[in-house]
This record gives C-alpha cells, sequence and structure tokens, in this order.
C-alpha cells in the first residue's frame, strides 16, 4: 500500500512538472532544454505554416507566459461579486473559443485542446498563416502579426489598436522578445534537431 502511494505522488509530481511553465522564459533556447517535447511541435508548426519558430514562441510567451490553463482575470461586479472573465481565451495560445472552433473544424484536429502545447503552437501558426494570407502582413512582421492576433483580424483591419496606445507599446515588447529569440535559435544547440 505504502509503495501505491509513493507511486502515486510521484506521478502527480511529474504531471505537475511536465505542465509547469519554463524556469527561464527570456531564453528561448533554456525553454527548449527544458522543455525537449517541444522542440519538434515548434518545428513542424514553423514547416507546416511558414512562420518561424521565434514568432510562434513569442507569442505564446506574451499570451500566457507558458501557462497551460492560463486564463484572463476574473471580473467582480460591485469590487466583491463574481462576474465571469474578460473573455473566454484559454490555453498557452490564449484562443478565444469561437477561434479555438474555427481552428479545430477546418484543420480536423477534433482532440485538439488549448492546454496541449502541441495543439496551441499549431494553433498560433495557423492563425498567424491566415494573418499573412488575408492582410498581407510578412511572417516575420511580429508587431502586425501579434496586433492582429490581439485585436482579430477585422480589428486590425480597422485600425483598432490605434486606440490603444497601451497595446502598441505591448506589440513592441513582444517584438523585442521575438528578436531575442529569433537571435537565440540562431546558435541554440537545444533547437538544432
Amino acid at each position: 500500500m505504502r509503495g501505491l502511494i509513493v507511486a502515486c505522488i510521484a506521478l502527480m509530481l511529474a504531471a505537475c512538472a511536465s505542465t509547469s511553465p519554463p524556469r527561464n522564459t527570456l531564453n528561448v533556447c533554456s525553454v527548449f532544454a527544458e522543455k525537449k517535447a517541444w522542440r519538434e511541435p515548434a518545428r513542424d508548426s514553423q514547416a507546416q505554416w511558414g512562420v518561424p519558430a521565434s514568432v510562434l514562441m513569442a507569442t505564446i510567451y506574451h499570451e500566457s507566459s507558458y501557462r497551460h490553463d492560463a486564463r484572463p482575470p476574473k471580473r467582480y461586479l460591485l469590487g466583491f461579486i463574481p462576474w465571469g472573465r474578460a473573455s473566454s481565451a484559454y490555453g498557452y495560445a490564449q484562443a478565444l473559443d469561437g477561434t479555438w472552433d474555427e481552428y479545430v473544424t477546418r484543420q480536423n484536429r477534433w482532440f485538439a485542446s488549448r492546454d496541449n502545447f502541441s495543439d496551441a503552437i499549431d494553433f498560433v501558426g495557423w492563425y498567424h498563416y491566415g494573418t499573412r494570407m488575408e492582410l498581407g502582413i510578412q511572417a516575420g512582421d511580429m508587431r502586425n502579426l501579434y496586433l492582429a492576433y490581439h485585436e482579430g483580424r477585422a480589428g486590425f483591419a480597422r485600425n483598432n489598436y490605434l486606440r490603444k496606445p497601451w497595446l502598441m507599446a505591448y506589440a513592441d515588447r513582444v517584438k523585442s522578445t521575438e528578436q531575442n529569440y529569433r537571435a537565440q535559435l540562431a546558435s541554440c544547440a537545444a533547437w538544432r534537431p
């Protein structure tokens, strides 16, 4: 019986460790060294959608800080009555329910999950690819890809972000992270096959 309890505890700790965010999120080489299982899905999404892994990873980092179960904060009525969340965004990619459902349907990914890294990074690649096709934004244009990701393609096309100086500043931070990630990947042993 004691052995079973120890095995269950070890299994629970292993499960927690596998979903915990990487320790050094500002260095994508460290991320891939720690989360070895993330390398292949990142490579696959890059190859499938033509979006650099640095763009994919910067998007996920700034959307969820690599937390598999990330959600927007709860809202409160009168400051103390729980009143739902600001949006249905969930998981690594902070994909909204409707956008995720569109991805699942169009890609026939019926068992895909927003809290699964492989599925989430494929979703980000798919979304950025669609943005490139619909809006003509280049695959390496992190700032505009992020603005379109955050505002939705229609919102980006309407220039909604211009009324949000905080978002434009944040998109600059995302761009800076992507540039750092790109430079790191160029000499990253953990990224090489």
